[in-house]
């Protein structure tokens, strides 16, 4: 996974998901959840490469950062939560998507508990 497409169309498979592009400029789209509009991908270009900020848990975020040298504190973002993927073709294609979905799992509106009457 190289190409703003391709970030775009995985990031769509994805329950209630829509791209958005609120700060008017074409080089970033932002990819959120309909229910609750949160960001969970942040899709630019820079350095002649595609970048893809995304949310991570505590647990994980040192993992990713030092499991893969194209993985490090996010642009832009709150470096606690979030990294930047460069897609430069070092992280392979399935890491990618790991981080994707999880960012996903973690800003995706949560079920509420059905109450026993």
């Amino acid at each position: 996974m190289r190409s703003r497409e391709e970030v775009i169309h995985y990031c769509k498979t994805f329950e209630n998901v829509y791209e958005d592009y609120p700060f008017h400029d074409d080089n970033w789209t932002i990819m959120r959840c309909k229910d609750n509009k949160k960001i969970f991908a942040c899709i630019f270009q820079r350095e002649e490469a595609i970048w893809v900020n995304v949310k991570a848990s505590t647990e994980w975020i040192d993992f990713w950062r030092n499991a893969w040298p194209s993985v490090i504190p996010a642009y832009h973002m709150n470096k606690s939560h979030w990294n930047s993927l460069v897609l430069n073709g070092v992280i392979p294609e399935g890491d990618i998507k790991r981080m994707i979905a999880e960012s996903y799992d973690l800003v995706k509106p949560k079920k509420k508990a059905k109450k026993n009457s």
